[in-house]
């Protein structure tokens, strides 16, 4: 009974896949999709992705289709079946939860390109995009290190493996040796309760700065640090105007306009299958606004070393 099934799954696949050639009869950019795992609304990594849809949408006029909560083996499998039967040559999988599914679903369907985020699987049409987030890291704890009153600074991260961590780590040092880093991880880019909880003991240990490196609980952070008068470095997107005299300024990936250039590779033809990483020099990766409580002269020192970076690829501590 099993091999039944599995014989009339994989006649299903080949005829998905054979009734949608048609739709693709160049490898320009046609109509364009994008899954995520879980929300848009509320979430600056989903937020930011779904703008990046948007640019795209505008700059090729096509359609442009999403869909929100799609985290398993079955739900990714019927939406890119449903996809492709839109019309869509170009799917974005906003995670790294998809690359393995990626991968396999690209064999049944060679016209389309699969691209997802923070992966080392990759095939003929199957890329991984990654921000190299150690130097934004670095220039977030510089700033964190040049502010803190206690001495004291938390990372909130999700997972242990973020090259933030290391980064902030050694910006916070270089600027302020005496500085204390204290590091907690989530196990997960969604667990506002655990990350509140870390929150609330890193403070009571004197921590008064704070990188919430989560996509879901960055901006829950914020505010529970705005309430207690503290503050925090932004992640993602640029979170100055939650609040501005809690933000001392931003580290910012820039996925719309990483989606944008995507997406004009594939329609040049030029989107390799492939592991790509882009950094500050790629203009993908950037500083927010300071907080007025910045001084001016270390706003102008941080904007220096940005600038250094990106003609030298050498950190402070490099060089």
């Amino acid at each position: 009974m099993k091999l039944y099934h599995k014989i009339i799954l994989l006649f299903i696949v080949s005829s998905v896949t054979l009734s949608g050639c048609g739709y693709f009869e160049t490898g320009n950019v046609q109509n364009v999709g994008m899954l995520l795992d879980s929300k848009i609304e509320g979430n600056a990594w989903n937020e930011s992705g779904y703008e990046g849809l948007l640019r795209i949408e505008k700059k090729f006029d096509t359609d442009v289709y999403y869909k929100e909560n799609i985290d398993t083996e079955r739900k990714i499998r019927d939406a890119v079946d449903e996809l492709v039967h839109d019309g869509v040559n170009l799917i974005f999988g906003h995670s790294s939860i998809y690359g393995n599914h990626f991968s396999e679903l690209a064999r049944y369907y060679p016209d389309v390109h699969f691209v997802y985020f923070n992966g080392g699987i990759y095939n003929d049409n199957v890329t991984s995009l990654n921000f190299n987030s150690h130097a934004m890291g670095f220039i977030g704890g510089m700033v964190a290190a040049e502010m803190t009153k206690t001495n004291k600074v938390g990372v909130i991260a999700a997972y242990l493996w973020q090259p933030e961590i290391e980064g902030f780590y050694e910006g916070v040092k270089y600027q302020n040796p005496s500085a204390v880093v204290e590091i907690d991880y989530i196990k997960s880019w969604d667990d506002t309760e655990m990350a509140v909880r870390i929150y609330e003991e890193m403070e009571n240990k004197g921590v008064d700065v704070f990188y919430p490196i989560g996509d879901a609980y960055s901006e829950e952070i914020i505010k529970k640090a705005k309430e207690d008068s503290l503050y925090a470095v932004g992640y993602v997107e640029d979170q100055l105007k939650l609040a501005p005299d809690t933000v001392l300024t931003s580290t910012i990936q820039q996925l719309d306009k990483l989606y944008e250039l995507t997406a004009e590779k594939f329609d040049k033809g030029k989107l390799e299958g492939d592991i790509l990483t882009f950094d500050f020099q790629d203009e993908v990766i950037s500083i927010g606004a300071f907080n007025k409580n910045v001084p001016e002269e270390f706003q102008e020192y941080i904007n220096e070393t940005v600038e250094y970076y990106m003609d030298s690829n050498l950190l402070p501590n490099e060089q």
